[in-house]
This record gives C-alpha cells, sequence and structure tokens, in this order.
C-alpha cells in the first residue's frame, strides 16, 4: 500500500476537515465519562472518533489490492436455499416451543449474517439482489409474525388502547365514538383496521396482522428504492438489510400501532422525496409527496412532527445548494448524477399549515392539541431542563439507571447489549455523512439525508441530556434508521473503496457477524419475551393474565373511574397495570408501592407469578420506579382476602373478619 502526500490529496477539503474536527469532538467528549454514566455519552464519543479515524486512513491510504476476496460461486449460490432451511426452521421452532426462544434468536441472528455475507462477500456474477431481497422480506415476515404467531393477546402497551379505540368505532359504525381523543384528528390506522375487519370478515385482532402487519415488512423495499436512487443494486440491498434488521424497526412490526403505518408512509415520502431529487420528476411525483404528508398526517402525531423535520431538512439542504458553498460545476457525476436543486417551499409551507391546521381542530385534554403540546413543553422548559438532567426513558435512562444498580458483569453489560446494533449503524452513518460532504460528491439528496438524521439524532441523544424528552425520542429511532441505513450503506461502500483488502475484510467481518446479532439481541426485537428476562419487562400476556384481567373486571363490573373511591384503587406491577385500565377492566389502576424491606399496604392488589420470577416494576416510598423480584406474601398479605385467582394471578382485597375486627 502507499500513503499520499498531504499537499497531493489537498488535505484542507470539506471531508478532511470533517472528519478532523469530528475526531477532536470525540477526545473532547471523552472526560464527560468521568462525570455521568449515561450510556450515549459514553460510547457515542468512541463511535465518532472510530468512524472518522476510518476515514481519515482510507483518504491519505492507496491500495493497489485487486477486488476483495469473494465466496466461490458453489458456496454463494447455496446460501439463499440454506436461509431458506433457517428460515422454515424458525417457524417449526415457533410452533413447537410455543414462543421465540434463545434458540430462535441465536438462529435468526446466523440467518441474518448469512444474508449480509451474499451482499458483500459475493462477486458481480453471483449477486442477485432479487433473491436477496426476497430473504429479506421473507426474514422480517418470520421474525415478526413468530412473535404475533405465539402471544395470546397483542404484544406491546399503547395498542391496547388503540384496539379499544378500533372496536369502539367499529361497533358505532361511526368514527365520532372517539371524538373525545387526540386520535379523532388522525383516525387512519383505526378506520384501515376497522375496514378490514368489515371487508375480510375476520375479528380485529386479525384485521390489524393482515392489514399494518402485513405491511410492514413489505415497507423495506421502499428503503431499498430510496437507496437505489444513489448507489448501485448491491448497496441499495444493504441498506434495506440494515434497516430490516434494526431493533425499532422489528418493534413496531410486532407491537402494531399508529407509528408503525406512519413509519410506512414515511418511507413512502422519504422515497418519493429523493426521487424528485434525482430524477427529471413530473407532476405526478410531487402529487405522490402531497398524497404521502397527508397519509402522514391523518395517521399520527409524532410521525408528523417526525416528516416535519424531514422536510426542513430538505428545505435547508436546498438553500446550501443555492446560496452555498457547492457548486453544481463541480458534483462528481461517477457519483451520484448532478441535478439542479428542487424547490420544496411550497410543499413545506403547506405541509407545515395543513399540520398546524388539523392539530388546532384536535382534542386533547381540555385544549386542543397544539395548544396542549406547546403547554407541556413551556413545562418542561421551565422546571425540568437543564444540562446532563438525564430524564428517565428507555433509550437512555433506563441503561444509566441499570448500569449504576448492576451487581454484575452480565447486568452491566446488558445495557451495552442493547444499543450495540445501533452505535454499529451509526459508526457507518458517521463514515457515510464524511464521504457525502465532499465538495464533489455533495448534491441535495444526500445533504436531506445527513441533515435530517443530524436533527433527529439532535432529537433523540442531545435534548433529553438536558431533560427534554416531550418528543418521546424512542418513537423516532426507527424513522432515524431510514436514512441511517442508507448512509451507513455509502459509508460502507466508501471504506470497501478506499481502504486496503486486509482492513476491509476485517471490517465486513466484525460487521456482518455483529449487526444482526446485536439489533436481534436488543430488547426491542424480543419484547413479547426478553432474552434477559431479569433486566427486561415483558411486553406481553400469557392466556392465564390476559383471562384475569378479563375475570377481574367481569367481577368488579369494570366500573367507571369516577366510580371508584381512592381507596378502591387496584394496584399492580408495571406493565401489568396498562392492561386493566387500558381495556377499560378496572380504570383506575396504579403501580404496587413496595418498601425496601416489608410488604405492600395497598388495600386492592393483584399479584402474578411474572413479579417474582422475571422483571417487572415498582415504586418505592419515594415514588421513584424500581424493579424488583417480591414473593407473593409481600403484595398479596396474609391478613388479605383472595376474592379470584387462576394459579398465576390472584386479586386480594381487604379481608371481610379484619374489617369486622
Amino acid at each position: 500500500m502507499k500513503y499520499s502526500s498531504l499537499s497531493e490529496l489537498r488535505p484542507l477539503r470539506l471531508d478532511t476537515i470533517a472528519a478532523v474536527v469530528g475526531l477532536l469532538i470525540a477526545l473532547a467528549l471523552l472526560p464527560l465519562q468521568l462525570f455521568v454514566s449515561q450510556i450515549y455519552l459514553k460510547t457515542v464519543p468512541i463511535v465518532l472518533g472510530l468512524a472518522c479515524g476510518l476515514y481519515l486512513v482510507s483518504l491519505y491510504q492507496r491500495t493497489e489490492a485487486d477486488a476483495l476476496p469473494a465466496l466461490p460461486s458453489s458456496v454463494a449460490l447455496s446460501m439463499p436455499a440454506l436461509v431458506l432451511v433457517g428460515l422454515s426452521s424458525m417457524v417449526v421452532l415457533t410452533v413447537l416451543q410455543g414462543e421465540r426462544t434463545i434458540y430462535f434468536f441465536g438462529l435468526s441472528a446466523l440467518i441474518g449474517t448469512l444474508v449480509l455475507v451474499q451482499i458483500v462477500f459475493t462477486s458481480e456474477r453471483d449477486f442477485n439482489r432479487g433473491v436477496v431481497l426476497l430473504q429479506i422480506v421473507l426474514f422480517a415476515l418470520v421474525f415478526r409474525f413468530a412473535a404475533l404467531y405465539a402471544t395470546p393477546g397483542y404484544i406491546g402497551i399503547d395498542i391496547w388502547t388503540h384496539m379499544e379505540f378500533v372496536e369502539q368505532i367499529r361497533d358505532a359504525e361511526m368514527l365520532g365514538a372517539i371524538s373525545h381523543d387526540k386520535h379523532y384528528g388522525s383516525p387512519f390506522y383505526h378506520l384501515l383496521v376497522v375496514a378490514s375487519s368489515f371487508i375480510y370478515d375476520v375479528p380485529l385482532r386479525s384485521a390489524l396482522y393482515l392489514s399494518v402487519g402485513v405491511v410492514m415488512p413489505f415497507a423495506i423495499l421502499l428503503v431499498y428504492a430510496t437507496a437505489n436512487l444513489l448507489v448501485s443494486a448491491r448497496w441499495a440491498t444493504l441498506s434495506a438489510a440494515l434497516f430490516a434488521f434494526a431493533n425499532y424497526v422489528s418493534m413496531w412490526g410486532m407491537h402494531l400501532i399508529p407509528t408503525s403505518l406512519g413509519l410506512v408512509f414515511f418511507l413512502g415520502l422519504l422515497y418519493a422525496l429523493i426521487r424528485v431529487m434525482r430524477v427529471e420528476y413530473t407532476g405526478r411525483d410531487f402529487s405522490l409527496l402531497i398524497l404521502f404528508s397527508i397519509a402522514i398526517i391523518l395517521t399520527h402525531q409524532v410521525s408528523t412532527f417526525i416528516m416535519l423535520v424531514l422536510l426542513l431538512a430538505a428545505f435547508v439542504a436546498q438553500i446550501i445548494f443555492v446560496f452555498g458553498p457547492f457548486g453544481l460545476t463541480r458534483l462528481d457525476t461517477s457519483v451520484f448524477r448532478a441535478k439542479k436543486p428542487v424547490n420544496l417551499f411550497g410543499l413545506v409551507v403547506f405541509n407545515f399549515g395543513l399540520t398546524i391546521f388539523i392539530w388546532s381542530l384536535t382534542p386533547y385534554g381540555e385544549n386542543s392539541f397544539l395548544a396542549t403540546v406547546l403547554l407541556f413543553f413551556t413545562e418542561t422548559l421551565e422546571e425540568s431542563a437543564g444540562f446532563l438532567n438525564i430524564a428517565s426513558g428507555s433509550s437512555g435512562g433506563d441503561a444509566e439507571s441499570s448500569t449504576q444498580a448492576a451487581t454484575t458483569l452480565l447486568e452491566q453489560a446488558v445495557p451495552y447489549l442493547d444499543n450495540l446494533g445501533f452505535l454499529v449503524l451509526l459508526c457507518l452513518t458517521f463514515a457515510g455523512c464524511l464521504y457525502v460532504v465532499h465538495r464533489r460528491r455533495a448534491e441535495q439528496s444526500v445533504f436531506t439525508l445527513l441533515l435530517a438524521a443530524a436533527i433527529m439524532l439532535v432529537f433523540i441523544l442531545v435534548l433529553p441530556m438536558f431533560g427534554i424528552r416531550n418528543f418521546i425520542p424512542t418513537r423516532w429511532f426507527a424513522f432515524l434508521y431510514a436514512p441511517m441505513a442508507i448512509l451507513g450503506a455509502i459509508g460502507l461502500r466508501s471504506l470497501n473503496r478506499n481502504l486496503s483488502a486486509g482492513i476491509v475484510v476485517s471490517i465486513l467481518l466484525v460487521f456482518t457477524l455483529i449487526y444482526p446479532g446485536a439489533m436481534i439481541v436488543a430488547v426491542e426485537s424480543n419484547a413479547e419475551n426478553p432474552i434477559f428476562s431479569d433486566q427486561h419487562e415483558r411486553l406481553a400476556y400469557d392466556e392465564s393474565e390476559l383471562a384475569a384481567v378479563e375475570s377481574i373486571g367481569d367481577l368488579t363490573g369494570s366500573p367507571d373511574g369516577d366510580e371508584i373511591r381512592p381507596n378502591q384503587q387496584l394496584y399492580t406491577d408495571h406493565p401489568y397495570m396498562t392492561v386493566f385500565s387500558r381495556t377499560g377492566a378496572y380504570p383506575s389502576t396504579g403501580p404496587v408501592t413496595l418498601p425496601e424491606n416489608g410488604s405492600v399496604q395497598h388495600d386492592y392488589t393483584v399479584y402474578r407469578t411474572e413479579q417474582s420470577t422475571d422483571a417487572t416494576f415498582f415504586v418505592d416510598e419515594n415514588g421513584q420506579e424500581r424493579m424488583a423480584s417480591p414473593s407473593e406474601d409481600r403484595v398479596c398479605r396474609p391478613e388479605q382476602a383472595v376474592v379470584y385467582t387462576n394459579g398465576d394471578v390472584s386479586l386480594c382485597t381487604p379481608s371481610p373478619a379484619t374489617n369486622a375486627a
């Protein structure tokens, strides 16, 4: 290999400056680890420094090596059959074991690796994008529907509320049945499920899976189509694989709520947006943009806000290329085709205006959705915001508290395992961003992806460090993964072209072996049966737990919330308490207050065996949420009466004998 001089490579070009600045920022952030234990403050600087370091090495390293080693044709051509056998085995395992177990997830990780190997280690002659894309879609279908098949009810928390809304609309045969709720202004998801139930003549649960559940895996192809506007089929296929394996993408394919459908429309909008920037578009292309944007606005409020971020990023990219330092005459057309920036001002104004109009009419509490959200945000800025005021939440706060409370090496490693896949993709994304800021490769489409990813990362990683979580950052990850997957594929492509064969092979081997497994191990991919069940709560329920909810509702008459006195509130663990309140079985339900050494003092409690065996959450005397595994006699005291039990779940109330005494 040869290393060229600084003068030959003009080291002060934009990508070089960005890489050096990124490396300096990474070094400057490292000391923060001494003061805080937030998971991203510990890991992101390392990832940023690694990406910038690799990119700088690729700039000054020249290799005379031939093409990378490719698998023999016989091996490459046999891999699709192996993947299909593996997918069939995943189905058989789920049917035989009745749930997705550690064997299922291990096999899934192996199949994911085989798919990635076909993309990065096959020759041009042996690579078949159609076959690989089929494997990716089939993997997504099997991985997600195996969870849906093995779960008696639903996976997740919010879905119980949404399915109650769907049932109300179906029974009343009118949208006005949910006119009291904010989803009255964004009802497309609920209407779709109701319509599917009528069309297919199936129960609502089946209608949900046949509509939103089926479309989610096929939406992956939109990522491929978007990336293929920028790079060749091989790297576009890689971007589809990166997106398909991602943890939050898998989660919204199982926890099927308006966020899921909003993600589908967002991917369609992203494709249409990049398309108008890359081809000679027509009025039909712009109509598609408007159609997808209206669909998002009528589906989900958080998805709408994320869409506005994307459109704002595209508009800023337009301004940069109209008035900024990037000239069209210097674009490298062998990498990205040169095209005059598209004027998106009208589209941005239309979407902001329509969003404000609909949100102003959408009820939320006692005010409109827009007024209430602005009020919450103002209160947060006044009361909670502050630097390194780490707010609690699953994207960072939980990882932090878990790390602090950890007593074993495994417990300390779990937060890092949960985030490892994201960090791998983030490293590739940083490399891709550095590649596209080169003046000869800069273009409106790729800058839209870069700016959108950067702004989303601010909402996900930066604002929570200041105590601002009003934007629900965990909902953003799946949307963020779309531009990250495309930029990540571009980044890996650039390293593949510019680094020596030995380094590239090492990077590709580590990537193919780690990325699928890391994303599958992350708790979002296995929420219905967590791999680390003593560290993460199970967001699904078995038949006995669901039967108990229905029976307790029948036993108590499912009273309205205003009919329940404060001393009649029902207490159980989180997340089990959410099923009672969201299904209407017992609306006034809260988390058990569990003393450090003692029994609960509530009158009405619900105990389930899950509380003693796996991770469930309670609150302590100070109202702070904590994970615990109490024995049955601490939740249902001996002096209480057990008025209902099915062997797994018990309802305990004040004993008549105790009251008489």
